[in-house]
């Protein structure tokens, strides 16, 4: 076993332990990091990893890992009660993805450890759904309602439930988090990622009878299951980025039990449950939903006979009776998970990852699509050739910089056709070939314009443009300040740039394609790669593919 650092997310927990202490006991780590929310617990869970495991070092971290590291340590409750933190959780979730990150309390943890390894067992799903999207929305319409009626509202308290409300939409979340995630593992290093993951309903399928309490069908759980889905489809696409992490994912679906049969203090949201005398009263047109529990005799404390089974919940005898039935969801012990995610790790084959099975799964390219795409590209260019037009790019397929780069290419092949030809000038001499050749052809330049792509000229201080602008995208604003370095940050976006400059950078990606044609020489199938497959004669499309592979980074790798 190569690997000798490992971070476990929710290592305290039910699965999360059980997988920490077998990578300890098992595969002779140097160090395992064990994350939880609780201090306690993490406390707990690193004690008994130490008595399992003497020879490793075992390290302990604490905190909620979905928010920046300056709030790591504060509950939900209390962020979205504090305008200042509920509005800095705004900007983490909606903000410019690098601050973000910078502040991320989960890539601070990977970044810090540096593991090779990742096991994620937090209940992602559960943490990112259970927010209460619902009454969020309640209480914000109410206040709509109330305005709109004429009432006085205070506007830092419609603040507030607007703000949370935002804040509870799950979809958001799961994105920011994942990319934040992908993003720290890349930077580490980290040589594998595996999940375990949700299936939202234990198994069962819409007409599931059980849910947290809540009456079915229940939003909540199945929004649960949907950003459980949902997070499996990112971890596909994680999978297909770049050469690492490897990403895994196993996904019970099924009760996960148990940790512990006890006769306890019963808790229900952090509170002990009393046992209060019942009264009786008459039924009338109005029923309290709460009482004042001082109005009743008590309390003292209720304790029965349960079972933990963890994330999932503590159930008596009755309620584990009926869930764990034939039929029902049924069980599975967190040991078992533990073994599969061992075996996963050291690279078996289980039949368990789901990204695996995904990728059997999905349909990819064909060869009569490969054929017919000729026959369109034949078509279109003819087409272009009894129109006299250019079917370039409208800018409606992102990211920006892909109409930029197509528009510039085709300048490019227009006025020398070839790459050795746009290599054989220099790129002063370029600059004034695009001028003239856009003063000249007053319909090109006026397409470009007219779909939001400007012309930076080769001054550098003059715009050609349409009537709108797709760079720079800044929502709510008509008018922003124009730096000199915003024009080149814009410029670089999105804005065909005929300054010399630019037209040197085109220059050293033709050397770097011609350089990646030597892979031609090796014998059959071989030499014909991508990065080979360039001729001389400038094909716009292909060109721009192989900026986006290189230098932006984006490329299919299955």
């Amino acid at each position: 076993m190569s690997d000798r650092s490992f971070l476990v997310l929710g290592g305290a927990g039910l699965v999360g332990y059980q997988i920490a202490h077998r990578i300890a006991a098992d595969l002779d780590p140097e160090r395992v990091v064990v994350t939880s929310l609780y201090e306690d617990e993490v406390d707990e869970a690193a004690a008994r990893l130490r008595r399992a495991a003497p020879g490793v070092e075992i390290v302990g971290e604490w905190g909620d890992v979905f928010v920046r590291t300056d709030f790591t340590h504060r509950s939900r409750p209390d962020l979205m009660a504090d305008p200042e933190a509920r509005r800095a959780v705004f900007q983490d979730l909606l903000g410019p993805i690098d601050d973000a990150y910078r502040r991320s309390r989960l890539a601070e943890l990977i970044l810090r450890h540096r593991p090779d390894v990742v096991v994620d067992t937090v209940t992602t799903a559960t943490a990112i759904s259970y927010q209460d999207l619902a009454a969020a929305a309640v209480i914000a319409e109410r206040d709509v309602e109330a305005l709109l009626g004429g009432e006085q509202i205070d506007a830092d308290v419609m603040a507030h439930h607007v703000e949370e409300l935002i804040l509870s939409v799950s979809m958001p979340q799961l994105i920011r988090h994942v990319t934040i995630l992908h993003r720290a593992l890349v930077e580490a290093g980290t040589r594998l990622y595996l999940k375990v993951g949700t299936s939202g309903t234990g198994g069962m399928g819409l007409d599931i009878p059980f849910t947290h309490s809540e009456d079915r069908p229940s939003a909540k759980l199945l929004t649960k299951a949907a950003v459980g889905f949902a997070h499996t489809g990112l971890l596909f696409l994680m999978a297909r980025t770049g050469d690492l992490p490897v990403v895994k994912e196993v996904k019970p679906s099924t009760l996960i039990g148990y940790a512990d049969v006890a006769h306890s203090a019963i808790v229900q949201r952090g509170r002990p449950v009393g046992i209060y005398r019942a009264r009786r009263q008459p039924l009338a047109e109005n029923l309290a939903l709460r009482l004042e529990p001082g109005d009743f005799e008590g309390p003292r404390e209720l304790r029965l006979p349960v079972i933990n089974t963890g994330e999932n919940g503590v159930f008596t005898k009755g309620e584990f009776d009926a869930i764990t039935s034939l039929g029902m969801m049924e069980m599975v012990t967190p040991e078992e998970i533990a073994h599969l995610c061992i075996r996963e790790i050291q690279g078996a084959n289980t039949g368990r990852d789901v990204i695996a099975a995904l990728d059997a799964s999905v349909l990819g390219p064909s060869y009569r699509a490969g054929v017919l795409r000729s026959h369109v590209m034949e078509r279109v260019e003819a087409l272009e050739e009894s129109t006299g037009t250019h079917s370039v790019a409208l800018g409606q397929l992102g990211p920006p910089e892909l109409s930029k780069l197509l528009w510039e290419a085709e300048l490019l092949r227009l006025v020398y056709g070839t790459i050795d030809g746009v290599l054989a000038v220099d790129a002063a001499t370029i600059a004034k070939e695009m001028r003239i050749l856009l003063d000249e052809r007053t319909d090109l330049a006026d397409t470009i314009t007219s779909l939001g792509l400007p012309v930076l000229c080769a001054d550098g201080t003059t715009l050609m443009r349409g009537p709108f602008l797709r760079i720079p995208e800044i929502p709510g604003e008509t008018e922003v300040e124009c730096s000199a370095a915003d024009r080149d940050r814009w410029a670089a976006k999105g804005w065909v740039d005929l300054r010399a400059e630019n037209w040197a950078s085109w220059q050293a990606r033709f050397r770097a394609m011609c350089a990646s044609r030597a892979g031609r020489d090796e014998p059959g199938s071989a030499g014909y790669r991508p990065e080979t497959s360039l001729g001389d004669r400038i094909e716009i499309g292909a060109v721009t593919a192989w900026v986006l592979a290189e230098e932006v980074g984006g490329r299919r790798v299955k």
